[in-house]
């Protein structure tokens, strides 16, 4: 079964190549938006496993990654962005987000991407979960 991710990118180009890449990867893309707001509701309705936001939306005002960690706190969030710096790391990864992906994109750097946050993720999930 393919794991499910939604797609919130404010550029329509960049949202249908990180859309092809997912889907030629074996991820089921389940819902595209191109604001925070709705594409929260594509979360809260579909539940995906993945979630690949774009920086502008990320940043937009409305604490879309908080929103999201709060209602489905399983979801792994990506920060979509052409520039990564140090800052908006620690600060995004305070919000809860687990990886980042770089434009412009590189198919297979964007799918070894997720498949090594989605293995440290689940590495650090089962650590938790083994008592010591």
């Amino acid at each position: 079964m393919a794991l499910r991710a939604v797609l919130i990118d404010g550029n329509g180009v960049a949202r249908g190549m990180l859309n092809t890449v997912l889907c030629d990867g074996g991820y089921d893309v389940c819902g595209l938006s191109h604001a925070s707001g709705p594409g929260f509701s594509l979360v809260e309705k579909l539940h995906p496993q993945l979630v690949c936001i774009a920086r502008a939306q990320a940043e937009d005002g409305n604490d879309i990654v908080k929103h999201i960690r709060s209602a489905c706190p399983k979801t792994i969030i990506f920060i979509v962005a052409s520039g990564i710096d140090a800052a908006m790391v620690q600060a995004a990864q305070a919000d809860g987000v687990s990886g980042f992906i770089v434009q412009p994109f590189n198919a297979d750097a964007v799918l070894r991407t997720i498949r090594t946050t989605l293995l440290a993720v689940v590495r650090k999930q089962q650590g938790a979960a083994s008592p010591d």
